[in-house]
This record gives structure tokens, sequence and C-alpha cells, in this order.
């Protein structure tokens, strides 16, 4: 069992940047891949950003590109995503998950536990 808590979301200008934490419960964090996900008004919650268990390999959505950064930190539990160069289509409510198989998938229904999210609002 791992339970996931979010932080670090708020309302940023355009241009700007976040950087969100995800703090995991759990002894056997450093054996799950990590990833991100967002949910915007209306939408479907899409992939954003996943890392395997070592830190080694790491895969993003082909919208955040070269904008975000997936990271992590397994003596802290703590998986990161640093944004920069935010828009304003990136507000959504993000959100961290934990998947015990390997690889970095984009498939939501691979992972196994979820944060309860945080929000993100970009203006204008």
């Amino acid at each position: 069992q791992v339970h996931l808590v979010e932080s670090g979301g708020g309302l940023v200008q355009a241009g700007g940047s976040l950087r969100l934490s995800c703090a995991a419960s759990g002894r056997t964090f450093n054996t799950y891949a990590m990833g991100w996900f967002r949910q915007a008004p209306g939408k479907e919650r899409e992939f954003v950003a996943a890392i395997s268990w070592s830190g080694g390999t790491t895969n993003y959505a082909d919208s955040v590109k070269g904008r975000f950064t997936i990271s992590r930190d397994n003596a802290k539990n703590t998986v990161y995503l640093q944004m920069n160069s935010l828009n304003t289509e990136d507000t959504a409510v993000y959100y961290c998950a934990a998947d015990r198989r390997l690889g970095v998938s984009s498939h939501r229904g691979e992972y196994d536990y979820w944060g309860q999210g945080t929000q993100v609002t970009v203006s204008s």
C-alpha cells in the first residue's frame, strides 16, 4: 500500500514556473515507477510524465517535453515535477500515481495508487 500526497500547486502567470511534489508513504517507494497526470475541467485525465523506480528512465507527453522535468528522491520518498514556461493550457488538477510494474507507462489504468491532486492555475 502506498499513500500519496501532492503539494506545490497554485496560481502562476503564463511563462512562470512551479514545482510540484508528491510525498509517498511506505518503505517500498523505491520499487514503484511514478507518474504525473492532469485533468482539466470537462476533460479526461491525461498523462504528463513518468519516471522509473531508479530514476534512470523518463517519459513525457509531447505537450510538456522541454518544459517539464520529472525527478525523484528515493531517500525522501518524493517525486517532483518541475514545470517551466507554463501556459494557460497547463491549468488542471495534477495527480501523482504509483505503478508496481516496471517501465514508465503513459496509461492511467496501469497505475495502482493515486493522490488527491493539487490545483495548478495559469493566468494569461
